[in-house]
């Protein structure tokens, strides 16, 4: 089996313009290879697939040095733009929301009759289990396209993006506290052309303002992120007045369910435009 080694180079001088693309040569010693598509073969799958930002372009031999001993060149290399060749970024929003199964009210605004028992904002209790009610949930969706050019996006780089779909912003995002921006997901798609190949990028993320000291019943909930979900427990209470047991909130629970991320790693930073 072929043995590859790197070579000696020089990093600081490796990267060089070239008209309009910057290039970098990578040089590898291959040793005990039968041919030189034995020894480009073993470097391809020796080397890694970009190197500063710049995707591999090309593995050739530059020298045979001996019978079975090749030196082989990896050409790293981009395409340079002008700013302006960029489009600017596109940013959308609606503000449609969702729905939410919720089993407590805000506040029960009237009784009939006056002498009803009182559930603590319990909704549809019929004697055995508290039904509920779907409602609108204020959700805010948000959209951004962003442009980068063909060397940028990798396979580790759409990898990434992939890994971090259905996670919560853990810092400050786009002006939103940490805990209210889940990120849904990209889509993308390459415009491909010979003069200006980019990628368009578009991220999707939902905004659930984070919530503290609300009520819940005869409970205060002192804090809820807006991504993480909010139970209620009931429990048995007898109605003095009417002599029969109702539901109550009796406990308030505040659950994680989407692991937090640091929305910087979504590769936003690196968007040209």
């Amino acid at each position: 089996m072929a043995r590859v080694e790197q070579a000696f180079f020089d990093r600081t001088q490796a990267v060089n313009k070239y008209g309009n693309y910057t290039a970098a040569d990578v040089p590898y010693f291959v040793f005990e290879s039968a041919s030189e598509d034995d020894a480009i073969a073993a470097v391809y799958n020796n080397s890694p697939s970009a190197f500063m930002w710049m995707p591999r372009e090309s593995v050739a031999v530059e020298e045979r040095i001996n019978d079975d001993t090749f030196k082989v060149v990896v050409r790293y290399q981009k395409q340079d733009y002008q700013e302006e060749e960029i489009p600017p970024a596109v940013y959308t929003f609606d503000t449609g929301g969702g729905t939410q199964h919720i089993t407590q009210s805000i506040e029960t605004v009237n009784r009939y009759p006056a002498d009803a028992p009182d559930y603590k904002g319990a909704i549809g209790y019929d004697g055995e289990n508290v039904a509920g009610v779907d409602i609108a949930q204020p959700t805010l969706n948000l959209t951004e396209t962003h442009y980068f050019p063909e060397g940028v996006v990798t396979t580790g780089f759409i990898a990434n993006l992939a890994r971090r779909t259905g996670m919560v912003n853990g810092d400050y995002f786009r002006g939103f506290e940490p805990g209210e921006v889940l990120f849904l997901g990209a889509s993308g798609s390459k415009r491909d052309d010979d003069e200006n190949p980019l990628w368009e990028i578009t991220y999707r993320f939902a905004v659930s303002q984070n919530r503290s000291n609300f009520r819940v019943g005869d409970i205060t909930v002192g804090a809820k992120w807006g991504w993480e979900y909010l139970w209620v427990r009931y429990g048995d209470e007898v109605d003095d007045a009417k002599k029969q047991i109702v539901k109550k909130p009796v406990a308030a629970y505040v659950e994680k369910v989407y692991y937090l991320t640091n929305f910087s790693g979504l590769g936003l930073g690196e968007a040209v435009s």
